[in-house]
C-alpha cells in the first residue's frame, strides 16, 4: 500500500484487521516482537516498509554514521520467525533492532488507546513537558550532577561501612602487607624467573653445546674459521683472472667475519653462565613463595605490587579516618548542592515550560468543542526526591466544567474525553522533534456528531504539515481525508485473510454510508454519504 502525503484514513467493521497496520508501522520503527505474531502454520511473517527521507538531513547522517547507504529512501525488512533469531535488514544491510529504533526516531508518532493511559502516568507527564521546553541540555547536565553526586555518597556510605569493623580490618591489613613486604615482589619478576629457570634446568646441556659450538667454529685446528679463510684466499686469488669471481669472494669473506663473531659471542655466553649449583634451588624457592602468595590472593604473580598497593592505601584510609571522612562528606555536599543548582534551574524552566504547554494545549481544546476547558500543568519539587531527571513531579489536570474545578486528568476524563486532550498535547507537542507522520489508532472512540467534525478539522489541519493515518470509525472524519482505505476480512475454508485497498470515489461513498448506518441499497444514507463529502472538502 502506498500512503497519500497528507490525511489518510483506513476504515472497515470491527475485527478486520485495522490494527495490523499501526502494529507493522511499530515494527519498522524498531519496537519489538514476538513470534505469536506470526500466522499459524507459517514459517515467518515479514514486514516491509519505504519511507521517503530526501528532506530529513538526520535521518541520512545517521545512516552515514551506521556506514549505511541511501538513495533518499529508507527501506525498512523485519522478519519474524515462528521459531528462531528475527532478522532486521536497513537499505538491504543486516542491522540490528536497536540501529533501527536510533535511525528511525522521529519518522513516526504510533498514537494508539494504550499511549492514552500513558498521559496517566506522571513520569511521562514529566517528560513532556522537557520535550515541549526543550530541555535536552538541562536534563544532560542534571544527570550529570546527579551521577557525581551518586558517586560521593556511595564512596561516603562505603566507608562508614569500613568504620563497624575498622579495627579489626586493619589488623588483617597490617598483617597481609607484612606477609607481602617479607616476599616484596617486583613488577615483571614472576616471568624473569620462569625464563631463568628454564636455562638453570638445562645449564649443563647449554654449556656443553655452546662451547663444542665455538670449537668447531673457530677454537679447534680444523675450525669452520680456518677452512672458509683458506677457501676466501683461494676464490681471491682466481678472481684476478675473472672479475665475477669477486662477489663471491667477498662473500665469502663477510662470512668468515660473521663465524668468527659468532663463535666469540658463544665463549662469552659460556663464560657467563653461573655454575652457582644453588642457585636453581633459589629461584625455585622463589617462584614457589610468589606462587603461593598469588594464589592465596586470587591474582597473578605479576599483580601482586599492585595488590600491595592496593591495600596499602585502604590501610592508609582507615588509620586516618576521621581526615577521609571529613574530606568524602565534604565531597558529597558539595555533589549534592551541585545536584541541586542543575535541580532547580530545571525546575525553574518546567514552571515556565508548564505554563505555556497548559495555555496551548487549552487554545487546542477550546477548537475541539471544549470551549471553557482549562488544561493546566503542575510542577511540584522536593528536594528529597532528587534524581537523575530532577527534584519534580508533574501532573497533568483539566477543568472541563466551569465552577467545578480542576482534577488530574486521570480522574475526570472519559474515553472520548480523553481522546480529544491527547489530540490537543499532541497538537501542542508538534513542532516537538521532526516527525513526519502521525499515526491515530482509533483514538476518536467515545466522540460523534460535532465533536467528531471538530477532531477531523484538526486532524486536517494536522495533515496539513505532515503525513497522517488515522484508524477511525467515523464518517464524519473519514470524509475529510485526501485518501481512504477499506479494511476487510474475508474467511475461505479454515483460513482468515484480511485485505486492504484504496477506495475510488464511488466505493468511498458507500463505504461513508455504511459508517452512517446505511447500506448501499439506501438511496438517502447513500445522498447523505455524497452530501458529507461534499461538504468535508
Amino acid at each position: 500500500m502506498t500512503f497519500s502525503s497528507g490525511f489518510n484514513v483506513l476504515t472497515g467493521e470491527t475485527g478486520a484487521g485495522k490494527s495490523l497496520i499501526a502494529t507493522s508501522l511499530d515494527l519498522l520503527l524498531g519496537k519489538r516482537a514476538s513470534s505469536n505474531l506470526v500466522r499459524k502454520g507459517a514459517q515467518e511473517a515479514e514486514v516491509e516498509g519505504i519511507f521517503d527521507i530526501a528532506d530529513e538531513p538526520e535521518v541520512k547522517a545517521r545512516l552515514a554514521d551506521a556506514g549505511i547507504p541511501d538513495d533518499d529512501e529508507l527501506l525498512i525488512r523485519r522478519i519474524i520467525p515462528a521459531d528462531g533469531r528475527h532478522r532486521v535488514f536497513v537499505n538491504g544491510k543486516l542491522s540490528s533492532l536497536s540501529v533501527l529504533a536510533e535511525l528511525t526516531a522521529g519518522l513516526a508518532s504510533v498514537m494508539s488507546q494504550h499511549e492514552q493511559q500513558d498521559l496517566f502516568d506522571n513520569r511521562h507527564q514529566l517528560y513532556l513537558v522537557d520535550g515541549f521546553a526543550g530541555h535536552d541540555r538541562l536534563r544532560q547536565e542534571m544527570a550529570a550532577a546527579h551521577a557525581g553526586y551518586v558517586d560521593a555518597k556511595r564512596a561516603l556510605d562505603a566507608l562508614h561501612g569500613k568504620e563497624k569493623d575498622r579495627t579489626g580490618r586493619i589488623d588483617y591489613l597490617r598483617y597481609q602487607l607484612s606477609e607481602l613486604d617479607d616476599v616484596a615482589p617486583k613488577a615483571g619478576e614472576g616471568a624473569a624467573l620462569e625464563a631463568e629457570l628454564g636455562v638453570l634446568k638445562h645449564q649443563t646441556t647449554l654449556l656443553e653445546t655452546t662451547s663444542r659450538c665455538a670449537e668447531s667454529l673457530y677454537e679447534s685446528d680444523d675450525s669452520v674459521f680456518e677452512r672458509l679463510g683458506q677457501i676466501t684466499s683461494a676464490l681471491t686469488s682466481v678472481a684476478r683472472f675473472d672479475s665475477t669471481l669477486e662477489t663471491d669472494a667477498r662473500q665469502l669473506q663477510e662470512a668468515t667475519i660473521i663465524v668468527e663473531e659468532t663463535a666469540r659471542s658463544l665463549s662469552a655466553y659460556s663464560q657467563r653462565l653461573d655454575t652457582d649449583p644453588g642457585r636453581l634451588d633459589d629461584v625455585q624457592a622463589r617462584l614457589e613463595a610468589l606462587f603461593r602468595l598469588a594464589r592465596k590472593h586470587g591474582v597473578t604473580e605479576d599483580e601482586l605490587p599492585q595488590l600491595r598497593e592496593k591495600l596499602a592505601g585502604e590501610l592508609e584510609t582507615l588509620e586516618g579516618f576521621e581526615h577521609s571522612e571529613q574530606k568524602l562528606a565534604t565531597d558529597c555536599d558539595m555533589a549534592r548542592k551541585k545536584a541541586l543548582v542543575a535541580a532547580r534551574a530545571l525546575s525553574e524552566s518546567r514552571i515556565r515550560a508548564a505554563k505555556k504547554l497548559g495555555a496551548t494545549v487549552s487554545a487546542e481544546l477550546a477548537d475541539l468543542s471544549f470551549a471553557k476547558a482549562e488544561f493546566s500543568v503542575v510542577i511540584t519539587g522536593d528536594e528529597s526526591n532528587l534524581s537523575e531527571a530532577g527534584m519534580d513531579r508533574a501532573e497533568f489536570t483539566v477543568a472541563l466544567n466551569p465552577g467545578e474545578g480542576a482534577w488530574p486528568l486521570r480522574q475526570v476524563a472519559s474515553g472520548g474525553e480523553l481522546s480529544r486532550i491527547m489530540l490537543a498535547v499532541k497538537r501542542a507537542l508538534a513542532g516537538v522533534g521532526p516527525v513526519g507522520t502521525y499515526v491515530f489508532d482509533e483514538v476518536d472512540a467515545g466522540i460523534g456528531g460535532a465533536v467528531a467534525v471538530a477532531v477531523g478539522k484538526k486532524l486536517a489541519l494536522v495533515a496539513s504539515h505532515h503525513q497522517l493515518i488515522c484508524i477511525s470509525h467515523l464518517p464524519q472524519i473519514a470524509a475529510m481525508a485526501d485518501a481512504h482505505f477499506h479494511i476487510s476480512k474475508t474467511q475461505k475454508g479454515n483460513r482468515t485473510r484480511t485485505e486492504l485497498v484504496q477506495l475510488a470515489a464511488d466505493r468511498r461513498v458507500i463505504e461513508i454510508s455504511r459508517m452512517l448506518g446505511g447500506d448501499a441499497d439506501n438511496s438517502k444514507m447513500l445522498a447523505a454519504a455524497r452530501e458529507l463529502l461534499k461538504t468535508s472538502a
